[in-house]
């Protein structure tokens, strides 16, 4: 098994897709998309390169889903985007970079504070030097875009923390994110709060991490990971994801686990540390009008008001009322995008 850094091996010995791959995997990705009434999508880590293709289809018109790129933490990223400002369409915005922390803690990648209780021997490691991440947010910073760091384990959020708050230097309206924000540790959560950094989080890593967490953090620290309500009060808001293709593509998933704390099968029965589910409003809020804000694009797009974009789906269920075991049977009867009707079930 090749973990994070490692995979890098393998990686540079695959060709790189053609633009005809390319193109028809967005087209397919898109109407993937559409049916489980996705109208933005978050796409992390990609090459400046796909930035005019994903621009070029969009101005064409066969891709019509809205898209948030974030550039990877590579040179030549930061010289194209540092060069050429920020990239700004109707449908496509780039302003961003996603950076990475640490690994996950499935494969005992995510950097933790103390050791590993099924791995005594190990706490996980950081993906690069703190003084890489230094540089990289100093310069991020003095360049005006925004820094989105991968941070699952306890070390890698506090490290990653600190930077920010040395960057940020307390309030302020850069909308640094910390990407699943997973084990944080209680003496760390006031960062948040301090920094107005937005903690951008899963749910579903919750309920699918849940049946194996424990042997990996040991009740103590698990008590305090996955908090997202915890979260949600250091700025009074939060953003939600999937984190798709790692997880399911489905956001009513993202909804179900965010409320419920269960898996599909209803598990467990009481949910899972129900003392940090999200309440339905703020679940809603986190998947569209807080999502918005964390792409400082809540002022287009995120609610239906006149003068925001016309994107909205029309559902077979309502979320706000139905029975918390029906949410993940949610299913989308059309998408529209700018008024246009994207996808109709069939």
């Amino acid at each position: 098994m090749l973990i994070d850094n490692a995979i890098g091996i393998v990686i540079s010995k695959i060709p790189d897709p053609t633009e005809q791959l390319t193109q028809s995997a967005l087209i397919s990705a898109q109407q993937n998309c559409f049916a489980v009434g996705l109208t933005t999508v978050d796409d992390c880590g990609l090459p400046f390169t796909m930035v005019n293709t994903i621009a070029a289809m969009q101005k064409q018109g066969s891709l019509k889903m809205r898209m948030y790129l974030m550039l990877a933490d590579k040179q030549e990223n930061y010289n194209y985007l540092f060069k050429r400002g920020i990239f700004k369409t109707p449908r496509l915005n780039v302003r961003a970079f996603k950076v990475y922390g640490d690994g996950a803690l499935g494969s005992r990648g995510a950097c933790l504070l103390k050791p590993y209780t099924d791995q005594p021997a190990s706490s996980g490691f950081l993906l690069s030097t703190k003084q890489h991440f230094e540089e990289v947010a100093k310069m991020i910073a003095d360049k005006g875009f925004q820094m989105c760091t991968h941070a699952i384990g306890d070390s890698a959020n506090r490290a990653i923390l600190n930077i920010y708050a040395t960057v940020l230097k307390g309030k302020n309206d850069k909308r640094w994110r910390i990407e699943h924000a997973q084990i944080v540790s209680p003496d760390d959560v006031k960062m948040f709060g301090d920094n107005n950094i937005i903690p951008s989080v899963q749910p579903t890593h919750a309920t699918s991490d849940m049946y194996w967490a424990g042997q990996r953090l040991g009740a103590g620290r698990l008590k305090t990971a996955y908090a997202f309500k915890d979260l949600l009060k250091q700025n009074g808001w939060i953003a939600l994801g999937t984190d798709f293709p790692v997880e399911n593509i489905n956001p009513f998933y993202t909804f179900y686990a965010a409320v419920a704390r269960k898996d599909l099968k209803g598990f467990p029965e009481k949910g899972f540390q129900m003392a940090n589910a999200l309440s339905r409003e703020q679940t809603l809020r986190g998947m569209t009008i807080w999502a918005a804000k964390a792409n400082f694009e809540e002022k287009e797009k995120g609610s239906i008001e006149v003068g925001k974009y016309a994107d909205f789906v029309i559902l077979d269920n309502d979320l706000m009322k139905a029975k918390t075991a029906d949410l993940p049977k949610t299913n989308v009867l059309k998408t529209y995008i700018n008024g246009e009707k994207v996808y109709e079930k069939k």
